[in-house]
């Protein structure tokens, strides 16, 4: 172990991305670090460890940690050594789709509970220890959804926005303290969770759902969710690589900054709202000829590596943003007749 190396605390590591970072950093060359990976149920670290192989117990430690509780996150960074961590990963959390009418308010409050307040109790137990010695890092993982609302995802969306919100205006205080604060921003991710979650709401009933809405979500939304996570999706080692040295936000798949551009170029909010709708609804023949092209160009390339798949994601994002303004133009003709 070298002496030196930083602590890095990961939250959410029995799988996905919180896995994947955790390995990667244990496996520096340097051994730069010494790296904590948490999980709420310890029962659940054997895919971890095994990914860890020989670094398990070397450069890569398991402890418990329940980010939903108080008492679990202040008892494990205080069986840390001086309380000493250098690098916090935010990484925990859960999803929530379906028709907001349908959601218990419990299944919200828990997905704020793990989203938001998970993060928040997190940064608040290491952060004045990072302030006091005028060093640390912070990063934590929020979601495209943090920036652009989706629907039949508002919940979720909601909690990340919420994060995002927090962390800005935190990350500025921070800054006086050398202590820095990133966002990762993932969009569709293949992970076991995602495809489960995806299963279970094909074959769920929605008794107390209008049938307008029910078709919607079960006809329109759920194909395009499932084509969007086969073409557009990333793998958990795709987000683990942006941690290295993160900007404040970090769009982890380039092919969404089109949507966002759209968001923030329209100050109404008008032109993205009737976009998606157009993406979602009433143009979605044309979404079915599309998203195979968007297959084709994009494969092989998630992440880019050399110069051939910089040249492909230039001409799979040129597309992206002409296909885009397909539904901008018609979004734009629905604004003119109201």
């Amino acid at each position: 172990m070298n002496p030196d190396s930083k602590v890095v605390l990961i939250t959410g590591c029995s799988s996905g991305i919180g896995l994947r970072i955790a390995v990667m950093l244990a496996e520096d060359e340097k051994q730069r670090y010494h790296v904590i990976a948490t999980m709420r149920d310890l029962k659940r670290k054997d895919n971890l460890v095994k990914a860890a192989g020989d670094l398990y117990g070397k450069t890569l430690f398991v402890a418990e940690l329940d980010v939903c509780s108080d008492e679990s996150v202040k008892q494990c960074i205080n069986s840390i050594k001086d309380r000493h961590i250098d690098i916090l990963i935010s990484n925990a959390g859960i999803g929530l789709v379906g028709p907001v009418e349908s959601i218990p308010m419990d299944e919200m409050n828990n997905v704020f509970e793990t989203n938001f307040y998970g993060s928040v109790r997190l940064i608040k137990e290491v952060m004045p220890d990072m302030k006091n010695r005028r060093a640390g890092r912070i990063i934590v993982i929020s979601s495209v959804m943090g920036l652009q609302g989706v629907a039949f995802n508002e919940v979720y969306a909601a909690s990340k926005f919420a994060l995002e919100g927090f962390c800005e205006g935190l990350a500025a205080q921070l800054l006086s303290f050398n202590v820095t604060l990133s966002m990762l921003e993932p969009g569709p991710v293949h992970t076991e969770f995602e495809l489960k979650m995806i299963q279970g709401m094909k074959e769920k009933e929605w008794p107390s759902v209008d049938p307008d809405t029910v078709n919607y979500f079960r006809n329109f939304y759920l194909p395009g969710a499932v084509d969007i996570f086969e073409i557009l999706g990333q793998t958990p080692d795709h987000i683990a690589k942006v941690t290295s040295n993160p900007h404040f936000h970090n769009l982890t798949n380039p092919l969404y900054s089109p949507i966002l551009a759209l968001k923030y170029a329209d100050e109404t909010g008008c032109l993205s709202v009737q976009a998606f709708y157009c993406m979602l609804f009433t143009l979605r023949p044309l979404m079915n000829v599309g998203m195979p092209v968007l297959k084709y160009l994009t494969f092989g390339c998630k992440s880019i590596t050399n110069k051939e798949d910089y040249k492909k994601s230039n001409i799979t994002l040129t597309f992206s943003k002409s296909f885009l303004s397909l539904f901008t133009f018609h979004a734009v003709d629905m604004q003119s007749a109201l």
